[in-house]
């Protein structure tokens, strides 16, 4: 265990996303960015994931603007994170290199140092293309690997296939399949990796094992991410610190715990005990907390749980001894490996900071919280929510029959949905998958990368028509079209190539909130020229009373004006 971690806030993109479906209007970062200034974390992620889309759509806000006014604020003090699905970057569909290109030049030309990638299915032939792209235009490759649990199947299920000679597969995510990926990921130029848990299913000593293992086999730094969701997220994180992570993801106190990341400001307190520097200012962390706190009323009608956690000092305030007992005594339980003691100690520390219980469904389910949801939506819907429980129960089946992907955007998505739909058509008399999404074809088809685990090539002909495994061959995409508006004087819809980028990566919502500016661009323009023309009516008006009545007639008899001031309220005056 190092003397030093260092620390990444993800506040302002994950933190906001996972908590408050990503409202934080520019008016409300800015508020805080002079005081994240001061507070001089290592990294901050604060751009990727939902925010360009989320911005463009519920805001009218541009992506880019937002991360340029981030980056003047913060400038050098900390190195600013975005989060990136490799060649597929925020969409469904993989892009062509050019466009991969593109957004990461700008974007780091914009304000990113560090590009964290990631590929839902780990699959690295989908991140090396962004590795490359990223460094060449002189930012920092985290790559990602996605943590995820295996398949789990009764005791009944698996009695059944064993006894068709066909025994499940129920350990395909072990220890050295995540040290693969992440050596092949150092091979290719990463540099540093990140366990990245967007789920929160990383117990504390599997957390602490991978920690130890990577570590060891590693160059290059070791980035710790996980999620509060069921209640492993303190826990694992301490695991992580104890084990030699050498960076770990949290959020300021009042935009942390649930589904979003660990607090801050209880890992600085077990960082404190442990005689560990993270170099962060706690006066400047406690005054963005303050600040957070008002902006997480205001967001309030986004706000799920409502919860607000305890106000703490994190400068001055001291806890109360049985509060500061619970710290040592899970510093001393993760060092040991004693996992239940850790868990029983951390959810007492929560409880005191008053964040919201585990939760216990997602905890039981071994699904991410959004894909549960999802899943539970989807049948509101339909006014099939008695199907759930049969819904949980095929989603094991429907994933190994996918290769087994990742539990991750997009793919937990993906396989949900379609557990949902086996389910419908289960309780309608149907075959399985009589029903199926496009995009459950494309991951079974191949479109998306290669799987885990291999798929059936007769299951792959049943849902995608073809027998093997079919990339997707970017010589065939297509660009969007970049409208030209003739009755505003034949302005184009992108004015530049970020603004083509966005058009690229989000179609539909980029094309209505750039449509929104050209509009509101020409409305300003003849504004302005209706200003201007009013000002330089006002000022001659002032000239022409100044003048004597000899003069004004004067004026006109020698071609200046043609105009005479009208009797009506308006004076309307007439200039040639």
């Amino acid at each position: 265990m190092s003397n030093r971690i260092l620390i990444r806030d993800l506040t302002l993109r994950d933190g906001q996303q996972s908590l408050f479906a990503t409202r934080m209007t520019q008016g409300q970062v800015d508020r805080v960015l002079p005081l994240y200034r001061e507070a001089g974390f290592y990294a901050m992620e604060v751009w990727g994931g939902a925010v360009p889309d989320s911005i463009m759509r519920y805001l009218n806000e541009n992506p880019w603007e937002r991360l340029e006014k981030i980056r003047a604020a913060i400038g050098d003090v900390s190195k600013l994170t975005a989060l990136s699905r490799g060649r597929n970057l925020f969409g469904y569909n993989p892009y062509p290199d050019d466009v991969i290109d593109g957004f990461n030049r700008n974007a780091i030309r914009s304000g990113i140092s560090i590009m964290r990638i990631f590929d839902a299915l780990n699959d690295t032939a989908n991140i090396g293309s962004t590795i490359k792209s990223v460094k060449e235009n002189g930012g920092l490759a985290d790559c990602a690997v996605c943590y995820t649990v295996d398949p789990y199947f009764s005791k009944f299920k698996k009695l059944k296939a064993l006894l068709q000679a066909k025994p499940l597969n129920t350990r395909i995510f072990t220890d050295e399949y995540y040290l693969n990926i992440a050596l092949k990921l150092e091979a290719m130029g990463a540099d540093m990796v990140s366990i990245k848990d967007m789920a929160g299913l990383i117990p504390p000593v599997r957390a602490g094992r991978l920690v130890r293992l990577l570590k060891k086999n590693l160059k290059i730094p070791l980035d710790f991410h996980t999620h509060c969701t069921p209640g492993y997220g303190l826990a694992s994180t301490l695991m992580a610190i104890v084990n030699g992570a050498d960076v770990v993801d949290t959020n300021i106190m009042s935009f942390s715990g649930g589904p979003a990341a660990t607090s801050y400001e209880i890992i600085q307190l077990f960082c404190d005990k442990m005689g560990i520097e993270t170099g962060v200012n706690r006066e400047a962390v406690v005054k963005i907390d303050a600040v957070l706190r008002e902006i997480r009323h205001e967001l309030s009608e986004y706000d799920t749980s409502k919860v607000f956690p305890r106000e703490f000092d994190i400068s001055k305030d001291k806890l109360p001894r049985d509060i500061d007992n619970l710290f040592e005594l899970a510093i001393a339980y993760a060092k040991a490996d004693k996992e239940e003691d850790l868990l029983t100690a951390c959810s007492a520390i929560e409880r005191y900071f008053n964040f919201p219980e585990p939760d216990e469904k997602v905890k039981e389910a071994e699904v991410p919280g959004g894909m549960y949801t999802n899943m539970l939506a989807q049948l509101k819907q339909l006014k099939l929510e008695k199907l759930l429980p049969r819904t949980l129960e095929l989603i094991p089946s429907v994933r190994m029959d996918a290769g087994c992907p990742p539990l991750v955007t997009p793919t937990s998505q993906i396989v949900g949905a379609q557990a949902v739909n086996c389910a419908i058509d289960e309780s309608r008399g149907n075959p399985l998958y009589t029903t199926k999404s496009i995009q459950f074809v494309n991951l079974v088809k191949g479109i998306y990368g290669k799987t885990p685990m291999a798929i059936d090539p007769e299951f792959r002909y049943r849902i995608a028509g073809v027998k093997e495994e079919t990339p997707y061959d970017t010589r065939f995409y297509k660009r969007q079209e970049n409208h030209v508006f003739h009755e505003y004087g034949e302005v184009k819809l992108a004015a530049d190539e970020k603004e083509e980028l966005l058009l690229e990566l989000f179609p539909s919502v980029a094309n209505e909130f750039l449509k929104r500016r050209v509009e509101q661009k020409y409305l300003d323009e003849i504004h302005r020229v209706e200003e201007q023309k009013r000002a330089k009516f006002e000022a001659e008006k002032r000239e022409y009373e100044k003048l004597s009545p000899e003069e004004k007639q004067q004026r006109l008899l020698d071609g200046l004006y043609h105009y005479s001031w009208s009797s009506d309220e308006n004076g309307s005056l007439g200039h040639s």
